[in-house]
């Protein structure tokens, strides 16, 4: 039964029909939950509508906690006990600790939990789970993890050594350093709000020689992901052909 249940809740291959049925029954809460956040105002409707999307993630998340045994086939305690560590496990648990207080007010301590309405964002990462193409690009990060680490570490570093310039050469212009990193991320990105901007020549220079760097590091991230984006697809077609030579050799 147990077994039956996390076949069920699991992302679906297409050929499940059951589990694919729940995919989009989930997908369709995720995205109903994402809808008070459009409004400003909260209503009794919204509040409803929380609440029984709310009530619905906690039921998910109990039956992947009760079926954590077959995700990690492993012991059945050790298992239980690594579940609510996992990546998706603490998105599921974030996003559904804001809804607490409205199914429940007794619990006066998680009213604390309002200020951090915007928590309930985190729902929107659950598609993930649900979603074939999402999950292709979860793989593809997955997997290009550590050069997409390599231009992280690099942007990061390039965005302080630049603030630490251009806060030395024209200390007028920025009130503190992190106004100087806020001033280095925008160049770096190109987007060049004008709100912050250096007013002397050699501030200038610095901020064109910035702006052309950053060019360089931002279309990096691009590629590595084109090339893991293209890694997968091409994986996915040799798996479909090995399919159906099986399919044909069977019959």
């Amino acid at each position: 039964m147990r077994k039956r249940i996390y076949e069920i809740i699991s992302a679906s291959n297409g050929q499940d029909l059951p589990s694919s049925v729940y995919d989009l029954f989930m997908m369709a809460v995720i995205i109903a939950s994402l809808i008070p956040l459009i409004f400003k105002e909260s209503n009794a409707a919204f509040e409803i509508l929380d609440t029984i999307c709310a009530g619905i993630f906690i039921i998910d998340y109990l039956l992947r906690w009760a079926t954590a045994d077959f995700k990690f086939s492993g012991r059945h305690v050790i298992s239980f006990l690594r579940y609510p560590f996992s990546p998706m496990a603490i998105v599921d648990l974030v996003s559904i600790l804001p809804s607490v207080t409205v199914i429940n007010r007794g619990f006066k301590i998680l009213r604390v939990l309002r200020m951090f309405r915007a928590l309930r964002v985190f729902r929107s990462f659950k598609l993930v789970r649900y979603s074939k193409n999402a999950q292709i690009i979860a793989n593809i990060f997955k997997k290009q993890r550590e050069p997409l680490g390599c231009v992280l570490i690099l942007a990061i570093g390039y965005i302080i050594i630049s603030a630490l310039i251009v806060f030395n050469v024209e200390p007028d212009s920025f009130n503190s350093f992190f106004d100087a990193v806020y001033w280095a991320t925008v160049s770096l990105t190109t987007m060049g709000y004008g709100d912050i901007y250096p007013v002397t020549e050699i501030g200038r220079i610095v901020t064109m020689v910035s702006s052309i760097f950053g060019i360089a590091i931002v279309a990096l991230p691009a590629g590595i992901i084109t090339a893991g984006y293209m890694d997968e697809l091409r994986k996915i077609e040799e798996e479909k052909k090995d399919e159906g030579g099986e399919e044909t050799g069977g019959e």
